[in-house]
């Protein structure tokens, strides 16, 4: 799958370096996503031999391109899905090794690491960026993925058929969280990229970046452990809001006239702490309830698409 916006000039090495056979597989097919292409890269990919395609009639974004590439490649009946950049900035003549730990059953998610330490065209601020963001979904996700934002990826026919993207920009977080929580095996292999071909067309700036990726991550880390994250904060406005309160019963209890107008304002403050937290541990089990509920809804999906795509 080559989700494309405009890659005339890059598409054709793309797909010259795509094997033409794998042992082990009975047939290879290309899956072009047009994401609102202006240019010749729909015309360039049929000269090239490329039959089928996703079309959309405007740009939507990497995240829906990915959803609607996987609905055709199930629909053609693939077994292994594998998705690449129409830069040309991952090395596909890697698909092999980066399929075999699924044809060896040993994962269902397989994510290329790019060593983004090593790839000169990165800032320092990208690369630590990188780090951080990497670090910060392993927590989340409650895995060690070196290289969580990497496109280069492959998916079991299993994985294809679990993973539901709903968010509209990082694809790479949310399937990655979402395949940790639905218990799917992660595995990784290490590549260089090849040279940098253009700017991303992702985000304008890092900062964007990490704004959205962090919604990102914390859209998927509410929807999977509401409790974690509505009980957390609640625990500690609770903490915060009883803060005064024991001031003053120490107060109280040690030092005689010890009320007075003063105390006042601490104590209202801490009461409105007090009802945050009650707030917040309210939404965790309302969010709680809605995750169960998201839960059996994919349980239902699952088993259409199952039928759906035997």
């Amino acid at each position: 799958m080559i989700p494309c916006l405009n890659e005339e000039d890059t598409l054709p090495m793309v797909l010259s370096t795509i094997p033409k056979t794998i042992a082990g597989i009975s047939s290879i097919e290309t899956l072009v996503i047009d994401d609102g292409c202006t240019d010749n890269t729909v015309e360039v990919a049929k000269k090239l031999g490329v039959k089928e395609f996703v079309h959309h009639s405007q740009n939507r974004g990497l995240a829906n391109s990915l959803r609607d590439g996987i609905q055709r490649a199930l629909e053609l009946g693939a077994d292994i899905l594998v998705l690449t950049d129409g830069d040309n900035q991952y090395p596909q003549e890697r698909i092999p090794d980066l399929i075999r730990p699924i044809m060896d059953g040993k994962a269902d998610t397989v994510i290329a690491d790019r060593q983004t330490h090593t790839i000169d065209h990165f800032s320092p601020t990208k690369k630590i960026l990188q780090k951080v963001g990497t670090m910060v979904l392993n927590l989340a996700a409650g895995t060690n993925i070196p290289d969580a934002t990497s496109g280069f990826r492959a998916y079991s026919k299993e994985a294809a058929i679990k993973i539901n993207l709903v968010g509209r920009f990082n694809f790479a977080t949310e399937t990655t969280i979402q395949a940790a929580n639905k218990r799917l095996g992660l595995a990784t292999i290490t590549i260089k990229t090849n040279p940098k071909t253009r700017e991303s067309r992702l985000f304008k700036t890092h900062w964007e970046h990490v704004r959205k990726s962090g919604a990102a991550m914390f859209n998927a880390f509410t929807m999977y452990k509401p409790y974690t994250v509505f009980l957390s904060l609640g625990g500690l406005l609770f903490l915060i809001g009883a803060i005064p309160f024991v001031h003053y019963l120490w107060l109280v209890l040690t030092i005689k006239n010890s009320g007075g107008p003063h105390h006042i304002q601490s104590l209202l403050t801490g009461a409105v702490f007090l009802i945050a937290s009650f707030f917040s541990i309210t939404l965790g089990i309302i969010a709680n309830l809605i995750r169960i509920n998201r839960s059996l809804i994919e349980d239902v999906l699952e088993t259409i698409k199952r039928q759906q795509f035997k």
